[in-house]
């Protein structure tokens, strides 16, 4: 695959329109999709997509990549007609990382890295070890159903206490200092993900490194709060019980949420909304390298010492999870392609777009298109 940091004028930018449109309207693929040797984006990191390629890939995992994948696919599809993309958004990052580590996904999209453990088991399928590049960067939203209430302000250290169910009612003092004005009182009822969840990993990540007095659980995928919590399978599952409950409160991938209100989080007295831009620099100043020791491996965690009052401070990060050398040579083909695509430019744009994210900087798709043209 090649990679070029130069614009192709005009039938470059026609491709970007057309990918676009066509994820944007979701309609059928166009008659007069681009020859291979038209690039697939019109600036910073583009790729060359093979247009005569043919095959399916089979993948699952995050549902907070559920909404992206599908715009992915679609604008992928408009240049590699012949490629069908199955991902399985229902899997969890969990069951995404479990399939894939029985060799039955070609790449799981996950919202956490390979563990230490995990990666082991990898060297069986990848002989290497399998890597994990960054391809999605949105944030956990903090949702709720309040009769009456369409504004909500909350710190850090209020969620914590909401969480590990030590404030119970919305008229708790707490509550009330970070709105400056009582909300009505009600029992509150925290919805939480019943599945192993990349989007609980990067929450409980968030309350580990900034509330720790306040939250005595470790990180991970596993919901750890055990008593009056409404578990739920999948993001959509905690969307929809927040949404037909009453006095409810959860979290979820931003571009998950869809008409549910999003609580503002404090930070040194500033609240701060959900904002592309605002979550794009919470990765530019505080997520440093993690790499699980594999070549190739992108692995990122945050540091919360760096938070600012102008980065949101719950980032959600997520990955391709995938080999660098697969067992079928077809499929290392097809596998490098898409992951090409997703993480250039122009599939950051797309997923910008229909999904809500943040585009990933160009930096790290420089390094993710290092990782994937290694592929094979």
């Amino acid at each position: 695959m090649k990679i070029s940091r130069i614009a192709q004028a005009g039938a470059v930018a026609a491709i970007a329109a057309l990918a676009l449109a066509g994820c944007a309207s979701n309609t059928d693929t166009p008659s007069d999709t681009p020859a291979a040797s038209e690039s697939a984006a019109d600036s910073g990191v583009t790729v060359e997509l093979d247009s005569s390629l043919t095959g399916t890939i089979t993948s699952g995992g995050s549902s907070a990549q559920g909404n992206a994948q599908a715009a992915w696919t679609t604008a992928y599809n408009a240049t590699v007609g012949g490629v069908t993309i199955n991902y399985d958004k229902s899997q969890g990052s969990g069951g995404g990382v479990t399939n894939f580590l029985s060799g039955a996904y070609d790449f799981a999209g996950s919202d956490s890295p390979l563990s230490a453990d995990e990666t082991t088991q990898s060297e069986a399928l990848c002989t290497e070890g399998g890597v994990n590049i960054p391809v999605y960067l949105d944030g956990v939203s903090i949702i709720y159903n309040i009769d009456g209430v369409d504004s909500l302000k909350l710190s850090g250290e209020t969620i914590a206490k909401i969480f590990n169910l030590q404030i119970t009612d919305w008229s708790d003092p707490a509550i009330t200092a970070d709105n400056g004005t009582a909300l009505p009182a009600g029992p509150i009822t925290t919805v939480a993900r019943s599945d192993g969840s990349g989007t609980t990993a990067n929450f409980t990540n968030y309350l580990v490194g900034t509330q720790a007095e306040s939250w005595p659980y470790e990180a991970g995928k596993n919901w750890p709060v055990a008593g009056n919590v409404s578990l739920q399978k999948g993001g959509s599952g905690v969307v929809d019980t927040v949404k037909a409950g009453s006095g409810t409160i959860g979290y979820a991938d931003h571009s998950a949420i869809g008409d549910l209100n999003a609580a503002d989080i404090v930070v040194d007295d500033t609240a701060i909304p959900f904002s592309a831009e605002a979550v794009a620099k919470t990765f530019e100043v505080a997520a440093v390298d993690a790499s699980n020791g594999v070549e190739g491996d992108l692995s990122k965690k945050f540091d919360y010492s760096k938070l600012t009052t102008e980065t949101y401070p719950i980032p959600l990060v997520s990955y391709a999870i995938t080999c660098t050398t697969f067992q079928d040579e077809a499929q290392a083909e097809l596998t490098k392609s898409y992951l090409g695509f997703v993480a250039s430019s122009l599939g950051q744009q797309v997923a910008a777009k229909n999904a809500g994210s943040a585009a990933l900087p160009d930096s790290i798709l420089e390094e993710a298109q290092k990782t994937i043209d290694a592929i094979k």
